[in-house]
């Protein structure tokens, strides 16, 4: 085959990443998603900044766990899933909404180029926002520390090593539920019944067999975690909530990564059968 063919199709594919990109950044509509983004560093920043007013001396272990039941409790299971959710599921959703998908369908474009810039343009969104975030958050929660324990910290403890593995997870959580919410986007014309349903099922999927659990991104998630949440570190012994944070039978490290690798692109190519065949009627929205 000609390679004139796959110039073409990179020259679209970073022509609709562009225009996408910006549209998903700057969309007043999604102001909201870089508040769910950021707030768990503003909850770190409260943290520090009330340990530095009383004085306490406070203790790096003890925040370690904490962060990992934050990370864990909120920003990967409410911040990046409703943020994913927000940012994927308008990708096709929100073009049909404004009635301006058309256009896209009627350029000399083929549609999984469309969609895979799309996706892209998705995930290079939400890579920006989570990651950004989980580096502010990161370092808000050891603010309070004296320098020299910092460092000591960060450098010749697992500090950095930490911090590269959240970073890692954030943006493999970015590929997962990027990949399950634009599926969704383009099946269902109320993102609200997807969403509950993927929320329920990533609340569950600790407590079914472990064949079911490969369906779920949370559990590759939890996998890669390089802290393991104590069951009574932020919910108290005796709490259902706090067990959502156990992994039983985590998968390893590569296994992980593949795993939701794998389920990413299957909904993408899903997505991509589906635009195919997909017919534009703004008359039945």
């Amino acid at each position: 085959m000609s390679p004139q063919p796959w110039r073409m199709y990179s020259s679209q594919l970073w022509a609709i990443l562009r225009l996408e990109l910006k549209k998903t950044l700057l969309a007043r509509r999604g102001f909201w998603i870089y508040l769910l983004a950021f707030a768990p560093a503003l909850l770190f920043a409260g943290h520090s900044f009330v340990q530095l007013k009383t004085g306490r001396t406070g203790d790096i272990g003890n925040d370690t766990h904490l962060f990992a039941g934050v990370f864990q409790l909120l920003f990967l299971r409410l911040s990046i899933f409703f943020g994913c959710v927000g940012i994927f599921m308008n990708l096709f959703r929100g073009e049909v909404l404004e009635k301006s998908l058309h256009y896209y369908f009627l350029a000399p474009v083929r549609r999984q180029v469309l969609v895979a810039g799309k996706f892209l343009s998705g995930l290079l969104a939400s890579m920006v926002i989570f990651g950004s975030s989980i580096v502010l958050q990161f370092f808000a929660l050891y603010w309070h520390f004296d320098s020299n324990v910092r460092q000591d910290y960060f450098y010749h403890g697992h500090g950095l090593e930490h911090l590269a593995a959240y970073f890692g997870v954030t943006l493999l959580a970015c590929v997962g539920y990027g990949g399950v919410f634009l599926a969704a986007g383009v099946l269902f014309r109320n993102p609200l019944y997807p969403a509950v349903i993927m929320l329920a099922w990533e609340a569950i999927s600790g407590f079914v067999p472990q064949m079911l659990q490969h369906a779920s991104v949370i559990f590759y998630l939890k996998s890669l975690c390089p802290v393991t949440v104590p069951a009574e570190i932020l919910m108290g012994k005796g709490n259902l909530l706090s067990l959502l944070a156990v992994n039983p039978t985590p998968a390893s490290a590569p296994s992980a990564i593949l795993g939701l690798l794998i389920l990413s692109l299957a909904f993408l190519v899903l997505t991509g059968r589906q635009v195919r065949r997909m017919e534009i009627d703004y008359g039945t929205e």
